[in-house]
C-alpha cells in the first residue's frame, strides 16, 4: 500500500489536498513570473538589485507578521491560519495584474504588493504542518510531510513550463492573476474544514521561541535551517540571469522540480528513515551538487545537475518538520512552527538581499558556486556538532552509570 493512501483518505486532510495542489501549481508559475516581471519593470542598470528586492518582498514580511500579528493569531487552528494566508495573498497578488492592465504598475508598487501578500506566510506554513499533527497519528507525519513536499516540488515541474508559455502569450502579470485565483481556492478549501479541527490552547506570544530556546535539538535544527535557507537565498536572483530567456528559466526550475519530486516520493517510502542523518546529509549533498553549475557546462548538463540537486534537497523539508512534530505536542505546535517560520522567512530573503549585490558584482555563475561551497561546509559543520553532542551524551550516560554502580 502506498504510504500516501492513509493520508489522502483522512476525512479532514484529504479534503484540503486539492486546494493545496492547485495553489502549489500557481506558486510554481509565480516562481518564474515574479523575477521576470521585476526584470521588465526595473531600470536596466539595476535589474539584479530589483529582482532581489522583489523576491525578498515576497517572503521577508512574513517574519514581521509572525511576531507583530502573534497577539491576533494566537489560539487559531491550523486550517484557520492557512485560510487567512490564502485570502491575503489572493487580494494583494490579484492587484498586480489589475494595476498592470491600467498601466499604473511601477517597480515600487509591485514590490509593495508582493510584501503585502507575504505578511501571513509564516503563519500559513505553520498552519499546514500543524494540521498534519492535529488530525493525523504520529506514524503518518513523515508521509504527510513528504506529500506536502511532493505537491510543492511537483508544481515546480509543471508550473514553470506553464508560466513560460503564459508569459510568452499574455505576459507575466497574467501569471500572477492565476496565482491569486489559486490562493483564493486554497482559502476556501481550508475554511471549509475549519469546524472539524480542534482549536489549540492559547499560548504566551513568546511561547514558540521559548520552546525552541529550551530544547537543544530544536535550537540546533533552527540554526541549521536558518543558515541553509540563507545560503539558498541568492539562487533565485542568480537563476534568471544565469538563463537566456523566461522559457529557459522555466526549464531550470522544472529540472530541479523533477529531482525533488522523485526525492519526496522516496522519502515517504522510508518510514524508518533516521531523521537527523537524512537532514544533515540533504544539506551537504545539495551544496556539493551546486558546484558544477559554475563550470560552464552545456545546458543539458546544468539541467541534469539541478535535477540531482532537487533530489538531494527534497528530504529536508519533510525530515526537519518531522523532528519538530515529534518534539512538540500538537496543541502547542502553532506558535512553535510560526516562530520557526519567522526564522526561515527571514533567512531566505536576507540571503536574497545579500546575494543581489553579489550577483551584480561577481555574476550568477560565481554566486552559485560560492553558495554551493558554503552550503556543503555548513553540512559538514552540522555533522561535526551533532557527533560531538552524541559523544557528550554518551559520556554523561557513562558517568551516571558508573556513579550508580
Amino acid at each position: 500500500m502506498s504510504p500516501y493512501w492513509p493520508v489522502m483518505r483522512d476525512r479532514v486532510f484529504g479534503r484540503v489536498l486539492p486546494g493545496l495542489a492547485l495553489s502549489a501549481i500557481g506558486d510554481g508559475m509565480s516562481a518564474v513570473a515574479i523575477g521576470w516581471l521585476a526584470v521588465q519593470y526595473a531600470p536596466h542598470h539595476q535589474r539584479g538589485l530589483w529582482v532581489g528586492l522583489a523576491i525578498a518582498a515576497y517572503t521577508l514580511p512574513g517574519a514581521m507578521g509572525a511576531i507583530v500579528l502573534a497577539p491576533l493569531l494566537r489560539g487559531r487552528g491550523g486550517a484557520h491560519l492557512v485560510a487567512l494566508d490564502g485570502l491575503l495573498r489572493a487580494v494583494f497578488l490579484g492587484a498586480v495584474p489589475l494595476l498592470a492592465s491600467l498601466e499604473a504598475l511601477t517597480i515600487g508598487r509591485y514590490a509593495a504588493l508582493l510584501a503585502g501578500s507575504a505578511l501571513l506566510s509564516a503563519w500559513g506554513s505553520a498552519g499546514r504542518y500543524t494540521l498534519v499533527a492535529q488530525v493525523l497519528p504520529q506514524n503518518l507525519h513523515l508521509p504527510a510531510n513528504s506529500l506536502l513536499t511532493l505537491i510543492t516540488e511537483a508544481s515546480t515541474v509543471a508550473g514553470p513550463i506553464l508560466a513560460g508559455l503564459l508569459i510568452g502569450w499574455v505576459g507575466a502579470p497574467a501569471v500572477l492573476a492565476v496565482d491569486a485565483a489559486t490562493f483564493a481556492a486554497l482559502a476556501v478549501s481550508f475554511a471549509a474544514v475549519r469546524p472539524r479541527v480542534p482549536l489549540p490552547r492559547r499560548e504566551h506570544r513568546s511561547a514558540g521561541l521559548a520552546t525552541i530556546r529550551r530544547d537543544r535539538e530544536l535550537l540546533g535544527l533552527t540554526a541549521l535551517s536558518f543558515w541553509f535557507f540563507l545560503l539558498f537565498g541568492p539562487l533565485p536572483v542568480a537563476v534568471p540571469l544565469f538563463a537566456a530567456s523566461a522559457q529557459e528559466v522555466g526549464l531550470l526550475y522544472t529540472s530541479f522540480g523533477i529531482g525533488a519530486v522523485v526525492g519526496a516520493i522516496a522519502t515517504a517510502h522510508l518510514p524508518r528513515l533516521p531523521l537527523w542523518p537524512a537532514t544533515i546529509g540533504s544539506v551537504t549533498a545539495f551544496g556539493l551538487l551546486l558546484l558544477p553549475l559554475g563550470l560552464g557546462l552545456p545546458r543539458w548538463a546544468d539541467l541534469l545537475t539541478l535535477a540531482l540537486a532537487g533530489l538531494a534537497w527534497s528530504p529536508y523539508p519533510s525530515t526537519s518538520v518531522s523532528l519538530f512534530q515529534r518534539a512538540v505536542p500538537a496543541e502547542r505546535l502553532p506558535p512553535v512552527l510560526a516562530a520557526r517560520g519567522a526564522v526561515l522567512v527571514l533567512s531566505t530573503p536576507l540571503g536574497t538581499l545579500l546575494g543581489a549585490p553579489l550577483v551584480q558584482a561577481a555574476g550568477p555563475q560565481a554566486t552559485i558556486v560560492a553558495c554551493g561551497a558554503a552550503t556543503a561546509a555548513l553540512g559538514l559543520v552540522a555533522l561535526a556538532v551533532r557527533r560531538q553532542g552524541d559523544r557528550a551524551g554518551l559520556g554523561a550516560y557513562a558517568t551516571s552509570s558508573s556513579t550508580l554502580r
